[in-house]
């Protein structure tokens, strides 16, 4: 069973709890999210796997999940983009922010690394992945096409 860390208003430990108390209590954690972008500019974004309780066949970023309790960030997003699509590239961190969802506070720190593929997709997580413009993706959170409420947070305060 998954374990987390539960934090406070702050972003500060406060103590740990499996993942299905931190969605049936509503407890405050973190997330960490990676957009990769190619040599012509464009972002890969996933397609969630239909096997996913939350979002299934929604589009999100390259590559995501939860902070395990004592991992970094940073640790996160690296394993997230190791288990998902099967690379491991040097990460940037870009953007920062709490994000109000379910009467709880996610706290997301987004990285952002380059690389061309080739990708090796993760069936359990990613049913696909695509490259899209980031004017697509706006498009896309816009027009609410089937995106996963995360990757709106994250387009609408990076490309505002």
């Amino acid at each position: 069973m998954e374990v987390l860390d539960v934090v406070d208003e702050n972003d500060k430990v406060v103590g740990s709890a499996s993942v299905v108390d931190i969605y049936e209590k509503r407890l405050n954690h973190r997330i960490a999210h990676v957009l990769i972008f190619n040599d012509k500019g464009e972002l890969l974004l996933q397609m969630r796997s239909a096997k996913k309780r939350f979002c299934p066949g929604h589009w999100v970023t390259s590559a995501g999940g939860h902070v395990k309790k004592g991992e970094s960030y940073e640790e996160a997003a690296k394993r997230e983009l190791l288990e998902e699509i099967g690379v491991d590239v040097p990460l940037t961190l870009i953007h920062e922010s709490p994000y109000d969802h379910y009467k709880m506070r996610k706290f997301l720190k987004v990285f952002r690394g380059v690389c061309n593929g080739p990708f090796k997709f993760n069936a359990d997580e990613v049913s696909g992945c695509r490259w899209f413009s980031v004017a697509d993706v706006k498009d896309m959170v816009k027009k609410n096409q089937l995106v996963h409420p995360e990757l709106s947070h994250i387009i609408e305060r990076l490309y505002p």
